[in-house]
């Protein structure tokens, strides 16, 4: 596998995000020739953290920011012409499994009319490597555990889900018909300093802090495979000089999980959160919440065949970290 390759231009959709922000900060101490931030801004969680997240990254010279949507093919167009991006990272479109239950159009122009505009932008201004973010969700009601890349992910659960398997689905055809080399980032749920408030761990860690009850389902009975953000990027940054080789139909296609390899249980997750911030949580438990999967469980065989890295920041010292961070952006004592 080649080493890490910083004379590129590297764009990043979702640029603003919790995880666009930080491969952007790991490309720039890299030494990345330049890093262009692409992202529609939107409210669907509080913008004031977006905009901070940017105001750090503006700061390095080498960093570029557009604001726009991933569904005007016009302005995606534009923004290749002016950057000629080397490498795309699209982590841009709609997230949240529950949400899209609430607001199902906005995952279909996001995650399928936008990522649609990425791979026509990359077939008519190839690029060496497009890297696109899908997600554990695409497992779906799959009991078999760990979850592999072989496996079968034809039951999703949410919408949410059957968009991010429709990308993967997607950019094969496009590797197969024009060439493109690409691959996809199964990631497990990612957590971390800068995070997502819509996350149950950031609402957990502002309701704990303000003495309210945390909404605990399925009666605190699910396992979820939490994932230190530095470890994604890390098997990002891992993946994104090394395309993958053409298989038997010709298409330069690969797809890997970035996970911990390693569930726990929501109850200890909880535990652990508790003893970070210093605050003891007042439990609500309620039932499984549509779209909500009982397990997810990362098989990242495939990543330690190829680049010898599993992700392995255990909970303790990444909530612990998360915490510090959380109190002292929101000042709490």
């Amino acid at each position: 596998m080649r080493a890490f390759e910083p004379d590129n231009t590297i764009l990043i959709t979702g640029g603003a995000g919790f995880i666009g922000y930080h491969l952007s900060k790991r490309l720039l101490e890299l030494g990345t020739r330049r890093v262009v931030g692409f992202d529609n801004m939107n409210d669907y969680y509080d913008v004031q953290l977006k905009k901070d997240r940017l105001a750090e990254l503006t700061e390095n010279d080498r960093y570029e920011f557009v604001a726009g949507d991933l569904a005007d093919a016009a302005m995606i167009r534009q923004l290749f012409e002016q950057f000629h991006p080397d490498v795309v990272i699209n982590l841009g479109g709609q997230a949240g499994v529950r949400y899209s239950i609430e607001n199902p159009e906005s995952y279909i122009q996001a995650n399928i009319v936008g990522f649609f505009n990425i791979l026509e932008a990359c077939r008519h201004m190839p690029v060496k490597h497009l890297l696109y973010a899908s997600s554990s969700s695409v497992y779906g009601g799959n009991d078999k555990v760990p979850f592999s890349t072989e496996d079968k992910v034809d039951r999703p659960v949410s919408l949410y889900a059957a968009t991010k398997k429709s990308d993967e689905l997607m950019a094969y055809a496009y590797c197969k018909l024009y060439g493109i080399k690409a691959t996809g980032l199964r990631f497990f749920t990612v957590y971390g300093p800068m995070g997502r408030p819509d996350m149950a761990y950031f609402k957990f860690a502002k309701k704990i802090m303000e003495g309210q009850p945390i909404q605990v389902y399925n009666n605190g009975d699910m396992m979820r495979d939490f994932t230190y953000v530095d470890d994604i990027v890390t098997g990002v940054v891992n993946i994104i000089s090394n395309p993958p080789e053409e298989d038997s139909l010709g298409a330069a296609y690969k797809v890997y999980n970035i996970g911990n390899n390693k569930p726990q249980k929501l109850m200890d997750f909880i535990t652990i959160l508790e003893k970070c911030l210093g605050r003891t949580a007042i439990k609500e438990y309620l039932p499984m919440q549509p779209g909500d999967v009982y397990q997810t469980y990362a098989d990242v065989s495939e990543l330690m065949k190829d680049y010898g890295f599993k992700p392995d920041t255990s909970l303790e010292t990444g909530l612990a970290r998360f915490a510090e961070w959380f109190k002292a952006y929101y000042h709490y004592e």
